[in-house]
């Protein structure tokens, strides 16, 4: 479910192309609410149950929102000075950010194993919540693939890639398990990522050259989805 979840995202992203800004305002939406409504509250609880000061996980956070950003500024800085991208957008940038979520899909499949450990009924009520966010993680694998001058076929390597990925991190929980400590530097390390790409990449873009209350419309809905979302999971 998984699988099929992550390549109908993608598939929408596709067929919707040419309404991409809208789709990319609803994205930047559901990133802030996986950020608000599912890995910060996450990262607290666990940091309550570890009996731990949140320093780290912070650290974690505002070292994702840097690391990302200097990967990104370093290539696109490579390539202006060969004169090769345009508008500050380049394919390698895309690709970059399309196997970064694959990394958090394949550690959403995680979840799902882990939770399917600690019990049946937590692993089904995981894997309800992260087969629901599997349709979105498709349509932002594609929309960053797209909006950084990648190819459809390229966009739909990527989305395969996207796909698989929490089937393999579902598989893998049968071979090893994550301590809740080193969980929480994850969590706190993606949710700087996805800051920086809703902040500083899709909604920059989603009102360059298509402002409209429509697209502020649909990035409310996609808050408003992932709110929905995390309260059913």
């Amino acid at each position: 479910m998984t699988f099929v979840s992550t390549l109908a995202g993608g598939y929408f992203a596709l067929r919707y192309k040419d309404r991409l800004h809208r789709i990319l305002g609803w994205t930047a939406g559901v990133l802030m609410g996986v950020v608000a409504f599912e890995i910060l509250p996450e990262i607290f609880a666990a940091l309550h149950n570890l009996r731990q000061a949140p320093t780290g996980a912070m650290l974690a956070l505002v070292g994702g929102f840097l690391v990302f950003h200097i990967v990104e500024k370093t290539i696109l800085i490579h390539h202006s000075q060969e004169d090769e991208y345009e508008k500050h957008h380049h394919p390698k940038v895309g690709k970059a950010s399309a196997l970064a979520l694959a990394g958090h899909s394949f550690l959403d499949g995680v979840g799902i194993g882990l939770g399917f450990q600690a019990g049946e009924a937590v692993g089904i009520a995981v894997a309800i919540a992260v087969i629901a966010h599997d349709f979105s993680d498709g349509l932002n694998t594609v929309s960053l693939m797209l909006l950084n001058k990648n190819n459809r076929k390229q966009s739909l390597k990527f989305l395969l890639i996207d796909a698989v990925a929490p089937v393999l991190g579902a598989l893998s929980t049968l071979l090893f398990q994550i301590p809740d400590s080193g969980l929480v530097i994850y969590l706190g390390f993606f949710a700087g990522f996805l800051l920086y790409i809703g902040a500083s990449e899709i909604l920059p873009e989603a009102h360059s050259k298509h402002s409209s209350y429509a697209t502020i419309a649909m990035t409310i809905l996609g808050v408003a989805f992932m709110f929905a979302v995390s309260r059913f999971g």
